[in-house]
């Protein structure tokens, strides 16, 4: 039997304009050095540049179908056996593929060299919503991965 402790799951308040968990979350995943109020800004104004650009009358609903669209499903992970080590393709847990769509989105929006954050967000968001762009091809690389190794899939644990 384990002996670990499973970790308990704060609650995160949900941001204070839309009222969304999701949301907030990705704020604190954009806050870099504690500065709150600044990420709050960038996501705020990065939404609404974001739905006006696909035309979107709730900017929530379109933000929750660009985050679905990013959210990969499977995976690779490492597994040694014998003397060999297998990439495994396992199933991707709720909350993991929510943060991991969440890394990529930002992760790309910020390495876009000459532009803003804001405007890297709201570029990067609306790809998402049309399902193109750096971080779809992120989530079809890993998909991929995972569809070349699923002959090993049997060494799941």
């Amino acid at each position: 039997m384990s002996r670990r402790r499973r970790a308990v799951k704060r609650e995160i308040a949900p941001d204070p304009i839309y009222g969304s968990t999701v949301l907030a979350k990705f704020i604190n995943k954009v806050m870099e050095c504690g500065k709150k109020s600044i990420a709050r800004r960038i996501v705020y104004n990065a939404i609404e540049k974001f739905a006006a650009k696909v035309k979107a009358e709730n900017p929530l609903e379109a933000f929750e179908q660009a985050l679905e669209n990013a959210k990969p499903s499977l995976e690779v992970k490492s597994r040694r056996i014998g003397g060999a080590t297998y990439q495994v393709p396992i199933e991707i847990p709720q909350g993991r593929r929510t943060s991991l769509a969440m890394r990529w989105i930002i992760q790309y929006s910020s390495g876009k060299a000459g532009r803003s954050m804001e405007e890297g967000l709201a570029g990067e968001l609306a790809d998402c919503f049309n399902s193109q762009g750096a971080t779809i091809k992120k989530k079809d690389d890993t998909h991929r991965m995972a569809e070349a190794n699923k002959a090993f899939a049997h060494y799941k644990w």
